[in-house]
This record gives C-alpha cells, sequence and structure tokens, in this order.
C-alpha cells in the first residue's frame, strides 16, 4: 500500500512559484547596452528538457522465442502477479539488470541483499523445479535448503494460489533475460547471521495456509483482501510486528486481527493505519496516480506505485480500496484514522473582489515563529490555507502524515526530501527538496505549526532532540556548501519594530489583496522575488536599500528605493504608486532595511540579482515554446494563463490581460533567461529551497524569448525610457 498513505504524505514540500519576473532590484542595466552583437549559428532545434516526461517500465519482458499462445498468456498473468508483488522494487540493484538482485535492506538486525530472480542457471533460479520454486514463496527455504530471512515477504505469498504461483514461475523462467550476478553475502552480526534460527522462527509463527475466501462477503471484497494479504504483502509494512518481528496478525480474521494493517514503523519512515482507509475511490485514487486529495505518496511507496499498483487494473485497484474500507478501526491504529468533515450538499458562494481570504489560513500564521518559518519555506507549494495546489502539490488538511502522534515521517521529509511518484497520469516527478540546512529548531516549529493547523493539535510537540536524533540516524549531509544565508523572516519577531517588518513581509506575499488600488493584474511582489524575497539568484532583498539611491539607466536620474518599489507597481503590476508616505510603503522599505544588515553599497552580496546569461546565444522560439509546454505550464498554464482556485489567483499568468506588462527587466530575453536558469522550473531537482533550475543556458533563453514576447498589457511611458542611455539590444520594444 501506499507508504503516502503509509509512510508518509507530507509530500509538502516543493514549491512552485510563478515563472514571471519582477527581475533583479536595481539591475536595470545589468547587462551592456549598445549596438547589436554579431549573432552566431542558432542553437539545436530541441533539447532534453523539451520533451514530455515519459514513464519508464522497468519490469522486465524479455519473452522467450517460439512461445505458443496459451503459453504467452501464462507468462503475460505471471507478470501481472509479479506487479503485484512488486518483484522489480526489491529484486533490483542496478537498475541495467532488473531482478538480478543487490538491492541493500535495512532491519534492525543489520543488512540484507535481495537476491537474483532471473532464470540464470549458475547465480539465479534457472535451475529451481516449480516444487522448489512454490517451496521457497510458501516456506521461504531455497533450493538448496537453506532458509530466508523473512524480509522476503514468503509469509504473505504463503496466501497465494497455486495458479498464480504457477504465472508467477512461468514469467521469471520464460519471460525475463537472465542475468549473471552473484548475490552479495549477508552483513549482519552474530547470532542474527545464523539461518538455522529462522526454522524456528518459522514453527512458531508462520502460517502456510492460503487464502481462503470469504463467503459473507462480495467477490470484490475477497479481490481485495485476497491481494492485499497475499502477493501485494501490505501487512509486511503496516502490521504491527511482534516480540520476534513477526507480524502480530496476517489478517483481520481471529482474536490478533484487530492488529492488522495498524500501521508500524519502517526505517525511519511511519507506514499509517489503512484501517477503514478513505473511499474505495479515493484508494485507487491514490494506488493508481500516486495522489489524491488527502496526499502524495512518500519514500518506499513512491516505488510501489511506480513499479506496482498504477499498471493494476481498475477493478482490482477499487477492490483494494473496498476491503480496506471495510476493516473496523483498532485501537492500535497508527494514527487513530481521524473522519474528514462531510461534503456539503448545498456549497456555499465563493466571495468575490481582491480581498476575498481563504477560511483555513491559521491564525498565527504572521506571528509565530514556526508560521512565519512555514510562510517563507512551505507557502509557495502548500498555500497559507494548507490546501496545496490542485494536481500538483499535496494538500496538509487531513493529510495522514500529519494525523499521528509519531512524527517521524514529517522529520524524514524534511531531512531529506521527497520525490512524487512518476505515473502515467502524472509523469513529471515533483522534487521537494531536502530542508537539512534548517536548523531542528526552525524544523521543530514549522513541524509544530503545521500538525497544530492541519493535524491533530492534541499531539505530543516535536522537539530539536527528536530532529536531532534523526538526523543523525539517517546520517544526513548538508545539501550545498553556498555561503549565501537565507534570511529567515521567523527572526523579525525579535526585532523592535516586528510588526512593521511582519507586515512588510505581508504586503510582499498579498500585494494584490492588501493593496487593490495599486496592483492591476494577478501578481504579488513574491510573483517574482521568491520566498518572500529571500532566494539567492532570485532577486532577493538582500542589501538591496544599501544600494540606493542609484542610477536607474530607464529614468536617466538617480532614484531612491521607494522610487523603484513605485516602478514596480507601475511597470510590473500595471498599477498606481503608493504615496511614498504611507505605512504600507514605509513597511516594506523597513523590511528591505532589516534583510540589509551591515551590507555597504560597495559589497558585493552574493545570490543577488539573477546572475548573467550568454548573450551570444541565439533563442530558438520553436523549442523555448516546447519547453514552456512542458516545464512551465504545469503551474502557469497551457496558454500562460495561471491558476486559480476559487477565484483567488495561485500562480499568476505569463502573458494576457492579466500579467505583468513590461517588467524590471522582463522586457529583456537575456535578463529573463538569467532569472529563468537558476528558478524556473520549480520542484525540478532538489536544490534549496524550491528545487529550482535545471534547465541550460540555451534552453533558458528559448523558453525567456518565447514567453516574454506574448501579447500583453502596454505600458505607455516606455516612451520615455532610456533618456540619457541607449536602449538595450535585447529589449522587447
Amino acid at each position: 500500500m501506499p507508504q503516502s498513505l503509509t509512510t508518509s504524505t507530507v509530500t509538502k514540500i516543493l514549491g512552485t512559484i510563478p515563472l514571471v519576473l519582477l527581475g533583479a532590484i536595481g539591475y536595470g542595466n545589468l547587462f551592456a547596452q549598445g549596438q547589436p552583437q554579431p549573432r552566431p549559428t542558432p542553437g539545436p532545434q530541441s533539447s532534453l528538457n523539451a520533451s514530455a516526461p515519459q514513464v519508464i517500465d522497468d519490469l522486465p519482458a524479455s519473452y522467450a522465442a517460439g512461445l505458443d499462445a496459451s503459453t504467452k498468456t501464462l507468462v503475460d498473468k505471471g507478470r501481472y502477479v509479479a506487479r503485484q508483488g512488486d518483484c522489480v522494487a526489491c529484486h533490483t540493484g542496478d537498475k541495467s539488470k532488473p531482478l538480478a538482485g543487490g538491492l541493500a535492506l535495512t532491519t534492525p538486525f543489520g543488512k540484507l541483499y535481495s537476491t537474483n530472480i532471473t532464470p540464470d542457471p549458475k547465480t539465479g533460479i534457472g535451475r529451481y523445479s516449480f516444487e522448489q520454486f512454490e517451496r521457497v514463496m510458501r516456506k521461504g527455504v531455497a533450493s538448496d535448503g537453506h532458509n530466508l530471512y523473512p524480509a522476503m515477504p514468503y509469509p504473505s505469498y504463503a496466501k497465494m494460489s497455486t495458479d498464480d504461483l504457477k504465472a508467477l514461475y512461468a514469467y521469471l523462467m520464460k519471460g525475463v533475460k537472465p542475468v549473471e550476478q552473484a548475490n552479495l553475502p549477508l552483513g549482519m552480526s552474530f547470532p542474527f547471521n545464523q539461518r538455522w534460527g529462522i526454522a524456528l522462527w518459522n514453527w512458531a509463527f508462520l502460517d502456510e495456509k492460503p487464502f481462503e475466501s470469504n463467503p459473507q462477503q462480495s467477490a470484490q471484497w475477497n479481490r481485495g483482501a485476497y491481494i492485499v494479504q497475499g502477493a501485494g504483502h501490505c501487512g509486511a509494512c503496516h502490521t504491527p510486528r511482534g516480540i520476534g518481528f513477526q507480524e502480530k496478525a496476517m489478517s483481520e480474521a481471529g482474536p490478533k486481527g484487530i492488529y492488522y494493517l495498524a500501521g508500524e514503523t519502517v526505517e525511519n519512515w511511519r507506514a499509517l493505519s489503512l484501517r477503514g482507509l478513505w473511499t474505495p475511490e479515493e484508494t485507487a485514487e491514490m494506488l493508481k496516480t500516486g495522489r489524491n486529495r488527502h496526499g502524495a505518496v512518500a519514500g518506499n511507496m513512491v516505488d510501489v506505485v511506480q513499479h506496482s499498483t498504477q499498471y493494476f487494473t481498475d477493478s482490482d485497484l477499487l477492490a483494494i480500496g473496498i476491503y480496506l474500507k471495510s476493516l473496523p478501526p483498532s485501537e492500535y491504529d497508527k494514527p487513530m484514522q481521524v473522519a474528514p468533515n462531510p461534503t456539503l450538499a448545498i456549497a456555499p458562494p465563493a466571495r468575490q473582489g481582491p480581498i476575498a481570504r481563504a477560511a483555513n489560513v491559521p491564525v498565527d500564521l504572521y506571528t509565530s515563529r514556526g508560521g512565519l518559518g512555514y510562510l517563507q519555506f512551505c507557502n509557495d507549494c502548500h498555500r497559507s490555507d494548507g490546501a496545496g495546489v490542485a494536481g500538483v502539490f499535496p494538500p496538509l488538511s487531513d493529510n495522514p502524515a500529519l494525523q499521528q502522534d509519531n512524527p517521524a515521517t514529517f522529520v524524514h521529509i524534511m531531512l531529506t526530501g521527497s520525490k512524487s511518484a512518476q505515473t502515467q497520469t502524472y509523469a513529471r516527478v515533483l522534487t521537494m527538496p531536502s530542508f537539512s540546512r534548517l536548523s531542528n529548531e526552525e524544523i521543530a516549529e514549522i513541524g509544530n505549526f503545521v500538525r497544530k493547523s492541519w493535524g491533530r493539535s492534541e499531539s505530543k510537540p516535536i522537539t530539536t532532540e527528536v530532529v536531532a536524533d534523526m538526523r543523525k540516524e539517517l546520517d544526513v549531509k548538508k545539501i550545498d556548501n553556498r555561503k549565501f544565508e537565507t534570511p529567515r523572516l521567523a527572526n523579525m519577531l525579535k526585532e523592535s519594530n516586528a510588526p512593521q517588518l511582519v507586515q512588510g513581509a505581508r504586503l510582499n506575499l498579498e500585494t494584490r489583496d492588501l493593496l487593490p488600488h495599486n496592483v492591476g493584474n494577478a501578481l504579488n511582489c513574491t510573483s517574482c522575488h521568491l520566498n518572500a524575497g529571500t532566494v539567492a539568484d532570485g532577486s532577493p532583498y538582500v542589501g538591496v536599500s544599501a544600494f540606493f539611491p542609484s542610477y536607474a539607466p530607464r529614468s536617466g536620474r538617480v532614484i531612491t528605493l521607494a522610487d523603484r518599489i513605485n516602478g514596480c507597481f507601475l511597470r510590473s503590476m500595471n498599477g498606481k504608486a503608493l504615496p511614498v508616505d504611507s505605512a504600507e510603503m514605509k513597511a516594506m522599505i523597513a523590511y528591505f532595511d532589516w534583510m540589509k544588515r551591515e551590507t555597504k553599497p560597495e559589497d558585493k552580496v552574493e545570490g543577488r540579482g539573477v546572475g548573467k546569461i550568454d548573450t551570444k546565444l541565439i533563442p530558438n522560439v520553436a523549442n523555448g515554446k516546447q519547453i514552456y509546454t512542458n516545464q512551465c505550464a504545469l503551474c502557469h498554464g497551457k496558454d500562460g494563463e495561471g491558476i486559480q482556485n476559487a477565484g483567488r489567483w495561485i500562480y499568476p499568468p505569463l502573458w494576457g490581460d492579466q500579467s505583468f506588462n513590461i517588467g524590471a527587466g522582463m522586457a529583456r530575453t537575456y535578463t529573463a533567461a538569467a532569472f529563468v536558469k537558476r528558478n524556473m522550473p520549480i520542484a525540478f531537482h532538489d536544490n534549496f529551497p524550491l528545487g529550482q533550475g535545471g534547465l541550460t543556458d540555451q534552453e533558458a533563453v528559448d523558453v525567456a524569448e518565447y514567453f516574454t514576447h506574448m501579447p500583453r498589457p502596454d505600458f505607455a511611458a516606455k516612451a520615455k525610457d532610456w533618456p540619457k542611455d541607449k536602449k538595450p539590444f535585447d529589449a522587447r520594444y
């Protein structure tokens, strides 16, 4: 079962922010001005990131030549059974050698390595008879008589039918290419390396009886029970373990059945209770796509969905959901299932107007360290109301990973990051990067805020000691050595003018809502100044105020920071200037000044601005359009229209009436490309803190040329631009 339901669901993490860009503050003359430069031959017509992501099926289909129709049918059935057992996930260490074993499996007693199950006669199972194969599947005894450790879930496989085992045997022998690769030795110390002890374990705990249908239940229920208890071996992770490390129950039946699928902790992931899980349809959706309205899979469950459950028939997925839904709550559930709020029969009308606010925004979002930490590092993906982004980033409200006392899954993801499952429904893998750069205290603060806001408020608080212990146990390494240190919004609360600083941060994050008369389109300041203006190379505010007053080529005069801010309202937000003496302007300037610290005008601040792109690169607009379709449209819409939720903008449009007009530097191809290169797309890989970047220089130029030259509102005052300086060669007007 999904360790999303099970292992973890806070896939939190991943931030996606608009591709629109205000550019680098005060960097109007970032590139050389003057005569057009000589242009070389255009680059390639297409590139890697212009291609749509492809789902790769790693389960072998190397069918032997000359199979007759009935044998091929049997092999096909066996391949489906191998799907149900997720054989490829555990028995593949080197992806170039599927099913050849070698994958390390961590247990409380040491490491095991999965074995070679290809039909190689020397190192695999090529010499196994069906009887020997059936014995290893039902009893965990290899062909030479040695016992396997129950990390190979033969206690579950024992429930499989003989017909399914014959089909699986046919597939492994005639549908898989032999690979000669010796099995690795045990990584266990005495006495756990003594295999004879497993015989005693089997005597005490192994039930070899195959699955028996329950005549009191429907055919669908029995099919779901058969898959879950047998080939699916869901209990191996989701059922509590006893004193002998055995599963306390192998089904829902009998006096111990109350333990079955009630949840367990596996490799520092919390495999949650599957009893009474959601609706059958929601469970089926999670197993097929890796996501549903409650969250997304994470941890080991990503492999389960990618390699196994996404390929199940819809009827089998629904049968699994029906079976799990039928299991009554257990006092041993981890966590106890929390019933979701009932759906209203008649939904209330959506509030209209720019100041409509989401109902579930925590009251202490701006007044607590955990709230400000969440706002800075989580809000861009999971939103201020915890609703996430439909089809992109998982919600936190009703998220199973937050409904439990044990914070293992949340802390694990924060420290190591997470990737979404690549499925045929969602081929684009989204990455939540590791937040190991945050201190133990910061992770605990954010975790406690999230759990209190959208999880179980009565849960035991996460302590810094819990985070520190898991950091040590997971052997978390620092994800990068960059000197740029992201300013922490939470530290504003220590300042004497904290209310004013918080107001400045809020004006940057909610510009359109708080200043509806000054913003004429869908933008907020943080549409471009990512993470409240704190991301390196994303036009951060760090040190900005130290550089003003400053000469601005566009105006041909020295301007103040207030002038520069108003330039954004006019040129980027298609709006009206703020009164210089207003409380809002003073709050924004105070916010900038707070980030200035000891910066002097002559200082070079790492990460400030957006960097540079080679202006000799020739844009390829056709390739840029493909890149936009495959890497940008997820957040900015197929036609650059942006994403809305209930009439509120989440990610703004990149062209059209509600987009930016000229924008600070975005009217220039190479300024836009520099921003894109270092900050887009979001959730592309594990760069801190947004998984940002990943395109090549050429790709960034291509897509920048494409979206910056699309139709958008004009700015009539542009006619007065560059009064004393030559217009940059790459300006679009």
